[in-house]
C-alpha cells in the first residue's frame, strides 16, 4: 500500500458518519469532531495568552485603567467568535457566487460548534494543554486532513454549484472562493478583536502588518486548491494547466497526447494535496516552537 493509498483509506475512515449523529440520519463524520474541538481548544489557548499578555503589560502606570478595560467573558461571545471562524469565509464569498451558505441549510455544524465550545469553555484550565512542539507537532498533522478537506472537498464543489456560469467556470473564482473561505473568518475575529479580553474594537489584523502575507494559511489555500483542481480538471483551464506542468516534465504536449491526458480520481488527488499539507504544517510548526521564540505564543498560534 503506497502513502496515498494509506491516506485514501483513512480519510474513507474519518468521513464515514458515526454514532448517534448517524443515528438520526445525520453526515456528522469523525473529522467534523475533532476539527471542531481542536479549533475550540486553540481559541480558547489564543483568549487566556492574550489575557495574560494583557495584564503584563497593564503592570505599567497606568495598570489601573488597562485593567478597568478588561471585560468578563460572555459564552455568548466566545461561541460567536467560533462561529464567524468557521462561517465568516463564507459569508463574505458566497453571496457573489450566488450559493446559499451551509450554515443556512443545516443546522448540524453550528450547533455541534455551539455544544463543543460549551464543554471546552467548562473544562478545567489546568486540563488545557499549553501550546508546545509536542502538543502542536500530532495535531499538525490533524490540521492538514482538516484543511485539505476544505481545500480540495468543499471549496471546488461550492464554487462549481454556482448557477452563473462564469463564476462556476472561472479559476480566479476558484482561487478566490479558496483564499477567502479559508482565510476571512479568522481575518474577521482579528479585525473586531473578538479573542482580546477588552471590548470589541477594529484593530489590524495580523495579515495586513508586514510581512503578514507571507502566513502559511494564507498562500497554500489557493496553491493547494490549484493543485487539486489541476490534477482533477475541475475547470477547462485547468486541464491546459495539467497539460503544460506534463510538457515541463518531459511528456506528450502534441494534440494527441492532450487528448490522452485523464485527470486523477478526486480522492487521490485529496491525498496528495494532504501530504504536501502535512509537510507545510509540520514545518511551520517546528519553525514556530522550534527555533523562534521571540513572539509571544498568541502571536504565533495566529500568524503562522
Amino acid at each position: 500500500m503506497t502513502v496515498l493509498q494509506l491516506i485514501t483509506a483513512v480519510y474513507r475512515y474519518i468521513l464515514a458518519p458515526v454514532a448517534p449523529f448517524a443515528w438520526f440520519g445525520l453526515k456528522t463524520s469523525t473529522l467534523d469532531l475533532l476539527a471542531t474541538i481542536r479549533l475550540c481548544l486553540a481559541l480558547r489557548q489564543i483568549r487566556e495568552s492574550l489575557r495574560c499578555e494583557h495584564f503584563k503589560r497593564a503592570s505599567g502606570k497606568q495598570s489601573e485603567s488597562a485593567i478597568a478595560a478588561v471585560e468578563s467573558r460572555s459564552f455568548v461571545r466566545d461561541a460567536l467568535t467560533t462561529l464567524v471562524v468557521v462561517y465568516g469565509g463564507e459569508a463574505m464569498i458566497c453571496p457573489y457566487i450566488s450559493v446559499p451558505a451551509s450554515f443556512m441549510v443545516s443546522s448540524t455544524t453550528p450547533l455541534l460548534c455551539i455544544a463543543t465550545q460549551a464543554l471546552v469553555e467548562s473544562t478545567p484550565a489546568p486540563i488545557i494543554p499549553i501550546p508546545s512542539f509536542n502538543t502542536e507537532f500530532p495535531l499538525s498533522i490533524l490540521d492538514a486532513c482538516n484543511r485539505a478537506f476544505l481545500l480540495c472537498s468543499i471549496v471546488p464543489a461550492v464554487v462549481l454549484s454556482s448557477p452563473i456560469a462564469e463564476a462556476s467556470g472561472s479559476p480566479w473564482s476558484l482561487l478566490l472562493s479558496s483564499f477567502v473561505l479559508s482565510n476571512g473568518g479568522f481575518f474577521l475575529v482579528n479585525l473586531f478583536s473578538l479573542l482580546h479580553p477588552t471590548a470589541v474594537a477594529v484593530s489590524t489584523p495580523p495579515e495586513l502588518l508586514p510581512y503578514g502575507w507571507t502566513t502559511t494559511d494564507l498562500w497554500c489555500a489557493p496553491l493547494i486548491t490549484g493543485l487539486y483542481a489541476t490534477l482533477t480538471h475541475a475547470q477547462p483551464f485547468w486541464v491546459d494547466v495539467h497539460a503544460v506542468l506534463v510538457g515541463l516534465l518531459g511528456g506528450a504536449v502534441d494534440t494527441e497526447g492532450l487528448e490522452k491526458l485523464q485527470p486523477v480520481d478526486a480522492e487521490t488527488a485529496r491525498a496528495a494535496c494532504a501530504l504536501v499539507l502535512t509537510g507545510l504544517f509540520v514545518t511551520r510548526t517546528a519553525r514556530t516552537f522550534g527555533i523562534s521564540f521571540r513572539n509571544g505564543v498568541a502571536d504565533k498560534i495566529k500568524t503562522n
